[in-house]
């Protein structure tokens, strides 16, 4: 009875609807926070939000992203601070997509987009440069390879992420949204269950915290 029983649920299937999909033709949907492939932002006018800390380089469990800082030159500066990434590569042939980059960045410089799909022909295509990581200078757009599978959506909204720690150690600001403008995108609207951060802007008055404590 034990075989009947077996290909009774076989049978069963058969009339049911296939979910299988005829890839790479057809495709599923991504969900918003696909771990892809990386880029490198800007703000709004233009001008590049890494600084060159290298604190994504230093929290990467895999090793696989090597940067190099450089004093900003005076007459045509690359980002608003001091410094800016002058090196940036990502191996992509040891990045397993942790994301821990995106949470270390200081400025949100670096985000992924949901482009997971790429393949190589040799090891020099694998290992990203600065220039193909950046985005365009004037759409604020990933740049798409040659070797890239790039879907319609796959480089919209490439900030789509939230800080797990809170700024300035402080703890009021914990879960709010709090990003810079980004060129192509501008500021980012808070996620479901998000503040839009102005309750984190009133606690950062001087004595906030202290009238909280004195209410007790």
């Amino acid at each position: 009875m034990g075989y009947f029983r077996g290909f009774a649920v076989t049978f069963g299937k058969m009339f049911e609807k296939r979910v299988t999909t005829s890839y790479p033709k057809d495709k599923r949907p991504k969900p918003a926070r696909l771990h892809g492939r990386h880029v490198l932002n800007r703000y709004e006018d233009g001008m590049e939000k890494c600084i060159g800390c290298e604190l994504c380089a230093g929290v990467c469990p895999a090793k696989c992203i090597y940067v190099r800082g450089a004093d900003n030159p005076p007459d045509e500066p690359v980002s608003p601070g001091e410094r800016y990434g002058f090196i940036y590569e990502i191996n992509y042939l040891r990045c397993i997509h942790c994301d821990l980059c995106v949470e270390a960045c200081p400025t949100e410089a670096i985000t992924e987009s949901k482009l997971f799909e790429f393949s190589f022909t040799n090891r020099a295509d694998a290992i990203y440069t600065k220039d193909e990581l950046v985005v365009d200078a004037t759409t604020g757009r990933p740049q798409h390879l040659p070797w890239e599978d790039w879907r319609p959506g796959d480089d919209a909204m490439t900030s789509g992420w939230m800080r797990a720690t809170s700024p300035s150690g402080d703890a009021s600001y914990s879960g709010q949204v709090s990003w810079s403008g980004e060129l192509g995108h501008g500021v980012r609207a808070p996620e479901v269950g998000q503040s839009d951060g102005d309750a984190g802007a009133e606690s950062d008055e001087p004595g906030s915290d202290d009238e909280g404590s004195d209410a007790h």
